[in-house]
């Protein structure tokens, strides 16, 4: 499904929420009070009260079957860093370390519209 999050960090996703709404200039279309999204032109900028800030932003690329891209990535070597999670309204995702250093996530969306 390509390139569809970049996720931020976001201890205090109350503060975070408010000034990516202000600054986008709209409200979010997903917002569960841990895991916030913003539809920006189809792709998504979130915002995650449960990652480490210590690792920065994530680019996640879409997928339709989570638990099957987890096994593939698994099976071409990648290290699992989190473990496939629900953040609410049926999102799902993984984070993963390929085997050059490359930290990356995969994302299940059902709001996603496949283009």
């Amino acid at each position: 499904m390509g390139l569809r999050s970049l996720i931020y960090p976001a201890p205090d996703i109350e503060k975070s929420r408010s000034w990516w709404s202000q600054i986008l200039g709209k409200e979010p279309y997903f917002d569960d009070g841990g895991y916030v999204g913003f539809d920006v032109g189809g792709f998504e900028i979130g915002l995650n009260s449960h990652s480490l800030q210590s690792q920065g932003p994530v680019t996640y690329v879409g997928v339709s079957d989570l638990a099957k891209a987890v096994n593939e990535m698994k099976l071409a070597g990648a290290k699992v860093l989190s473990d496939p999670m629900d953040v609410g309204g049926g999102i799902r995702l993984a984070e993963f370390l390929s085997p050059q250093g490359e930290v990356f996530g995969l994302i299940f969306n059902p709001h996603f519209k496949v283009q």
